[in-house]
């Protein structure tokens, strides 16, 4: 009897444990990372970033997820001690079940909130995917959730430390209306200079602002024998050329494909408002994702992508922004409406800030290098990125010969000289070969 009582109690515990479910697993795919970045940039556009702060808006969140991954990675190499100011730091997994591709979307998500101005967006999309994992796996969920708060506080403190906050209270920048040479704001907004002081930002590869500083533009003069007026007048004809062949022409669609200006204002009446478009760091972010996705990259693999990106952008533009407010060169509209046709516009809007070096160019060299050692040379893609905005796909058969196009774009545009989108590019380039030669992501 007393046998027959053991096997039935062992039976009816064997059947209990049957009985019971296995806990769910949590999957985080890289579409799942995909969507989060994509969120992040609709806030942006929402929140009207100008190009240098979308930079690093996008560029911090990447890194403390790449951290996440790293930290206990055969392949990937953290980026403690090869990215200025980021020190060493051990976030403990003492129960070992922590959900790592979870803890990397949560810490993504902890610091993009602390980045951008509607943090309610972020918190709203965050809490209905909390909800979700929680119910999947709770005790998986809270573990994974505390470890990348870990590294999410770590990165914040280096984050807080990059003189951004500082910059915020320095001086607008001095507009002179006796050089000639010197920017001045635009129409229709007439805005002043944005971001001043951003080279004072702290890089991420580049040793200082300045590392690749670029040979100065052509010396201005309205001579119609020197080098600066035969740009200048260069793109006073040009324009004209591509506005006589209409809005269906090659030149026109680059221009607009690569416009990317948050800036750009509609007058409707006495009315004006802004018509939100990406950043130049958008877009190639958005080419980022078409390669990751084209080449069914894994979770992992996205999120080194996206990262190495974002810090070829930021330090893209820290090296631009140095350089646009060292030469502050006049834009082409202000001296052509001056002293060659007050009648004139450039098919695009100008943006407010001075000519030299182009922004687009130097980030579109930069972020082609980095994406070209990623994903390869001769990598053809559909750039869909613009297709939101209203703009058709194009075709490239490579990330260099995209960012050529992009720089080119803004000679057509009639925003830029020949020298700033070519130099611009050459700058661009340099920063994109260092951060392929200086940062090593894989192990």
């Amino acid at each position: 009897m007393s046998f027959l009582r053991k096997t039935l109690s062992f039976l009816l515990i064997c059947l209990i444990i049957s009985c019971q479910k296995e806990p769910k697993k949590i999957v985080i795919t890289a579409n799942d990372y995909h969507k989060t970045v994509d969120k992040l940039t609709e806030i942006m556009i929402h929140d009207i970033f100008s190009p240098p702060v979308a930079s690093r808006v996008y560029v911090y969140p990447n890194i403390v997820a790449y951290e996440v991954l790293a930290s206990e990675n055969s392949s990937y190499k953290s980026l403690v001690n090869q990215v200025n100011g980021l020190t060493d730091f051990r976030a403990i997994d003492s129960q070992k079940k922590n959900n790592k591709r979870l803890a990397a979307l949560i810490a993504y998500m902890d610091v993009a909130r602390d980045l951008v101005f509607s943090k309610e967006k972020i918190e709203i999309y965050r809490d209905s995917l909390f909800t979700v994992w929680k119910t999947t796996n709770r005790d998986v969920f809270l573990s994974s959730k505390k470890y990348a708060g870990a590294f999410s506080k770590h990165i914040k403190i280096w984050m807080n430390a990059d003189n951004y906050k500082e910059t915020r209270t320095m001086p607008d920048f001095n507009i002179s209306s006796d050089n000639p040479s010197r920017w001045e704001p635009t129409p229709p907004a007439y805005m002043k200079g944005i971001e001043p002081s951003w080279g004072k930002i702290r890089t991420f590869a580049l040793n200082t602002a300045n590392q690749f500083k670029p040979i100065p533009p052509p010396k201005f003069s309205l001579k119609k024998d020197s080098q600066f007026y035969k740009e200048l007048k260069y793109v006073y004809d040009l324009t004209n050329k591509i506005k006589d062949k209409g809005n269906n022409s090659k030149e026109v669609k680059i221009a607009q494909f690569w416009d990317c200006n948050p800036f750009v204002t509609v007058n409707k009446g006495h009315f004006m408002f802004a018509s939100k478009k990406i950043t130049p760091g958008a877009h190639w972010i958005g080419i980022c994702k078409i390669a990751a996705k084209k080449t069914n990259s894994n979770f992992e693999k996205t999120v080194f992508a996206y990262t190495k990106t974002s810090i070829a952008i930021s330090d893209a533009f820290i090296s631009c922004w140095d350089e646009k407010y060292r030469s502050n060169l006049v834009r082409p509209e202000t001296l052509i409406n001056k002293y060659i046709d007050d009648s004139w516009t450039p098919l695009l809007q100008t943006p407010p800030f001075p000519e030299y070096t182009s922004g687009h160019s130097v980030v579109s060299g930069a972020t082609a290098e980095v994406l070209t050692s990623i994903f390869g040379d001769n990598f053809d893609f559909d750039d869909t990125t613009e297709l939101p905005y209203g703009l058709p796909v194009r075709q490239f058969t490579s990330f260099r010969k995209a960012a050529k196009e992009a720089a080119i774009s803004r000679v057509y545009g009639g925003i830029h000289y020949d020298a700033a989108v070519k130099i611009g590019l050459e700058q661009g380039i340099k920063i994109g070969k260092l951060i392929n030669k200086k940062i090593s992501f894989l192990k």
